[in-house]
């Protein structure tokens, strides 16, 4: 008789080999009127389980016969090598764990019935090890699952952000990103700056993600470059909303585009939003995170035609049509260095009609001229409406006021 036919521990994995599919059985059994979830499965899966749990027994019978307890067995190909990766997103871990442990019982519930009673402590403290090791193996799968899933939602991601920063936003890249969780169905804006040094891509995106969800706010990010963009959806005040997430950038401005309707339209808010970034170091002291709007001058002077044609649409044209020769007062009071009595001298004006007549300026365009940024926004946006040769400028109506210097309007009087 060879030594290997008298080995204690091969003639009790023989015994425990033979019970293979009637542990196997028993644990099917026991899962079906156990696990409402297990019942809830297609035949299919279920078959898969099946062999999950058969090669799990075998597994176990395999390292028990090599008298190597000292080192453990490699659990993840051994037992769930056979299955199909997408059991994974069939049974959940918490599934998983009940599976295991639920096989574990139906196993040690048999062995008195399986081995000699000498061998019983043995196989019983062995089981322990296995499952042990079983655990750590069941961990490892769904650990590697949810990297694999990670990296192709990062590259998901990544392609919803690119496809609305080219303005290729059709109903392919809405599917993607409602796959994403993306559930915001109003307003929308995008956000830039710079990515932050020193921290991975995941940690940075999760990060925004558990900030703006808080504030009812959706997020998708990608990082292009050294730069982060981030859509924001659901947005109701587009400075607000940006200034939650600020800090989460990197060194530098950020920068926020106009809101957007919705998804499909937020290609408009991250045309304005990489225009302002790109303008951004035009104004060392703007605020962070910084509009768009607010930097139409410095956009302009970079060679954005969007804000060159937003600046004449906007500022230039309704100051051009309005009643009372704004152009004419604000070219006068800018070329004279912001002076009232000057550029009421150089009009035949009275200080008070020059005041009032800037007064509409703002009311019009939003922007006050005794303030250095809009007053330098304002002069941007004259030259540029100049230039245009869109319209001509009116005849100055010089009649208002004009007889005497001192002269006033009816309109500046009530002012």
């Amino acid at each position: 008789m060879s030594p290997r036919a008298v080995d204690p521990r091969h003639r009790v994995a023989e015994e425990l080999r033979r019970s293979i599919g009637g542990l196997s059985t028993a644990a099917t059994s026991r899962m079906a009127a156990d696990l409402p979830w297990f019942r809830e499965l297609s035949a299919e899966d279920r078959s898969w389980v099946g062999m999950i749990l058969q090669a799990g027994v075998r597994g176990f019978v395999d390292w028990f016969e090599t008298d190597d307890l000292a080192r453990g067995p490699a659990i993840a190909t051994s037992v769930f090598g056979a299955a199909p990766r997408a059991l994974a997103g069939v049974i959940t871990l918490q599934h998983t764990v009940e599976l295991v442990k639920l096989s574990i019982e139906v196993v040690e519930s048999n062995v008195e019935a399986l081995v000699s009673p000498e061998d019983t402590d043995d196989v019983r403290r062995a089981i322990s090890r296995y499952a042990r090791e079983v655990a750590f193996a069941t961990a490892e799968v769904y650990a590697r699952a949810a990297e694999v899933r990670g990296a192709w939602d990062a590259r998901l991601e990544a392609l919803v952000v690119d496809a609305v920063l080219r303005a290729e936003t059709d109903e392919a890249v809405l599917s993607r990103a409602s796959a994403l969780g993306w559930k915001a169905r109003g307003t929308v804006c995008v956000v830039l700056g710079a990515a932050p040094a020193r921290r991975t891509e995941t940690d940075v995106f999760d990060e925004v993600r558990r900030v703006a969800g808080p504030a009812g706010m959706d997020a998708l990010c990608a990082i292009q470059g050294e730069r982060l963009v981030v859509l924001l959806g659901g947005v109701a005040d587009p400075r607000q909303g940006a200034s939650m997430i600020a800090e989460l950038f990197g060194d530098g401005p950020v920068v926020v585009g106009p809101v957007a309707t919705d998804l499909a339209g937020a290609a408009v808010s991250a045309r304005a939003a990489v225009s302002s970034y790109r303008a951004a170091p035009g104004w060392p002291d703007a605020p962070r995170p910084v509009l768009s709007a607010e930097l139409l001058a410095e956009r302009a002077l970079g060679g954005d035609g969007h804000a060159r044609r937003e600046l004449v649409d906007e500022v230039y044209l309704p100051l051009l049509h309005a009643r009372g020769a704004l152009v004419e007062t604000l070219s006068a009071w800018l070329d004279r260095g912001s002076s009232i009595e000057g550029a009421g001298r150089a009009l035949f004006v009275h200080p008070n009609t020059v005041r009032y007549r800037l007064r509409q300026v703002a009311d019009l365009t939003g922007l006050t001229p005794g303030q250095p940024r809009d007053a330098f926004t304002l002069q941007i946006a004259l030259v540029l409406g100049r230039q245009s040769s869109r319209v001509t400028e009116p005849v100055p109506d010089h009649g208002e006021g004009r007889g005497h210097p001192g002269a006033v309007d009816a309109a500046s009087d009530s002012a």
